[in-house]
């Protein structure tokens, strides 16, 4: 069975207050040519299908002719919700859409669904975004604090059988993968999933984080955002993932590249360098820009100027000795104002992701005490 794996799509986003629809409209239209050529029998969504609970019309009607034009092709769609979705509301309808080969995790922790291929039996598992709190309300005699403790409660709760294919599609942050700045960002890494509890899956269809990569193994696998949908990921090439099950044990994946309506890049320089006709000659103007201008003095009304070449500027700074300057004046004043002992609970909370106990700061402040009493 081929199978065309997607995740985050964020219908609905806006990024630096600029609305993706039309773009998101243009890439499931790349996703839907992609599909035909790829000859896909069937399509994985790993979650974060809108970009907020109550998605505007416009993203609820984009989705609805993905869902559609898929139907009509005879491909099935199995997806489920992240943690942007309203898993309520992505499930209206779930019984009815199976009758259109269109399946749902719904309101379950985890949901099987059985498929036949020309290789024999294929499970495919459909599990929405977990939160320790409410797997602990399901499985109440089990030790849960942790993310990891909650995905390993749910599929050891589940009759996985090891000589058949399972995929696994879902949506949580598995250790050990690269975050950039558009996800929601856990401090202290609290909302890890370790990679072992995912051993069992053939292939793991992962949702939520927004770069293309694999985890532990190359079957692990995040297929990362249609779209870039912050700078940070202004280098980044995005894609499709297509994931061929055979037989047991023999799994083949490859990428096809997707092309946007409008990329997204940083341009950094002088006004009068970007400004002028032979440079912003070569350059795509439609695209969304972060412009970082190197001037030493502001440039009055430059954004507004430089939107007359750069309709679609989204994000101007600055770089230079002055600002530079301001910002390590903020980062020492901001230190110099906190009293030792809450300098080092900040510095223990960034690299453990947990505060100091009542007793740790209390040995904290002791042991300052007898060092200032030392000197």
């Amino acid at each position: 069975m081929r199978l065309m794996h997607i995740s985050d799509l964020h219908l609905g986003k806006r990024v630096n207050e600029y609305s993706m629809l039309d773009d998101q409209a243009y890439i499931l239209d790349e996703i839907l040519r992609i599909a035909k050529e790829e000859e896909v029998q069937g399509v994985l969504i790993a979650g974060d299908v809108y970009d907020r609970p109550v998605p505007p019309s416009g993203a609820v009607r984009i989705l609805d002719d993905l869902l559609d034009q898929f139907a009509d092709r005879n491909v099935p769609v199995f997806f489920i919700s992240g943690n942007h979705d309203s898993r309520e509301r992505l499930a209206f309808g779930a019984a009815l859409f199976e009758k259109s080969g269109v399946y749902m995790a719904g309101e379950e922790l985890c949901k099987k669904i059985r498929w036949k291929d020309e290789y024999g039996e294929l499970n495919i598992w459909l599990m929405p975004f977990l939160k320790p709190a409410e797997v602990r309300m399901v499985y109440s005699e089990k030790e849960i604090s942790t993310y990891t403790d909650a995905v390993r409660a749910v599929l050891e709760g589940m009759e996985i059988d090891p000589d058949v294919r399972n995929i696994l599609v879902a949506h949580q942050f598995v250790a050990g993968a690269v975050q950039c700045e558009s996800e929601e960002i856990s401090i202290g890494g609290l909302d890890q999933v370790d990679v072992s509890v995912l051993e069992r899956f053939d292939y793991v269809a992962l949702g939520h984080l927004h770069r293309p990569q694999s985890v532990g193994r190359e079957t692990i696998r995040y297929c990362g955002t249609p779209l870039k949908y912050s700078f940070s990921e202004v280098h980044d090439r995005k894609s499709v993932t297509i994931v061929e099950m055979r037989e047991k044990g023999d799994v083949e994946i490859h990428t096809v590249e997707l092309r946007p309506l409008r990329d997204m890049k940083e341009l950094k320089g002088t006004y009068l360098q970007l400004t002028s006709r032979p440079f912003y000659e070569t350059q795509d103007v439609n695209s969304y820009f972060h412009i970082i201008l190197t001037d030493e003095e502001d440039v009055m009304d430059a954004l507004g100027k430089l939107r007359m070449i750069y309709p679609n500027l989204m994000k101007l700074s600055y770089d230079n000795a002055r600002i530079r300057t301001e910002s390590r004046y903020d980062e020492i004043e901001a230190v110099e104002r906190k009293r030792p002992e809450e300098v080092v609970e900040d510095f223990y909370l960034l690299v453990n992701g947990t505060e100091l106990s009542e007793e740790q700061k209390k040995l904290t402040k002791e042991i300052m005490e007898e060092v200032w009493e030392g000197e």
